[in-house]
């Protein structure tokens, strides 16, 4: 049975659906508070690496949806300064396997190594449960 550190927002709708997925497929959770760990910029990046800039970052977070913040105007270094100092903007969830780490659900990779494949999940696991919401990094304006 895969063991999966998952770091979730507490009450996120969608995180409640990952979870359930995951244990339908046989992983055994170790469920932890995304926003009040303590992140060092090299434990935040471990999940980070395998996605451009402006996918680290939580599209449904109101400082995105409002333009406040443009994920696509971040370099490395001011997206990282951003994450830490504010974690709800934060991609997530995290998610720390066997076979790797990752941030949100959508990296086929990881989680065709844990059993689970698109045809089996949806086609959209990823999306938040409020309707208001959008998935990706955002479009050009």
């Amino acid at each position: 049975m895969p063991t999966v550190v998952f770091y979730e927002k507490p009450g996120c709708l969608t995180n409640a659906r990952q979870k359930a997925l995951l244990e339908r497929h046989g992983c055994e959770l170790s469920v932890r508070d995304l926003l009040s760990e303590p992140w060092t910029e090299a434990q935040l990046y471990a999940f980070l690496a395998n996605r451009p800039v402006c996918e680290w970052f939580n599209p449904a977070a109101a400082k995105i949806k409002s333009g406040e913040i443009d994920p696509r105007a971040q370099d490395r270094d001011s997206a990282m300064a951003l994450l830490l100092e504010e974690p709800l903007l934060i991609r997530r969830p995290l998610l720390d396997t066997g076979f790797g780490k990752t941030a949100g659900f959508d990296d086929f990779t990881v989680l065709s190594q844990l059993g689970i494949s698109a045809d089996r999940t949806g086609a959209d696991r990823q999306a938040c449960s409020r309707p208001d919401n959008s998935t990706g990094c955002p479009e050009p304006g």
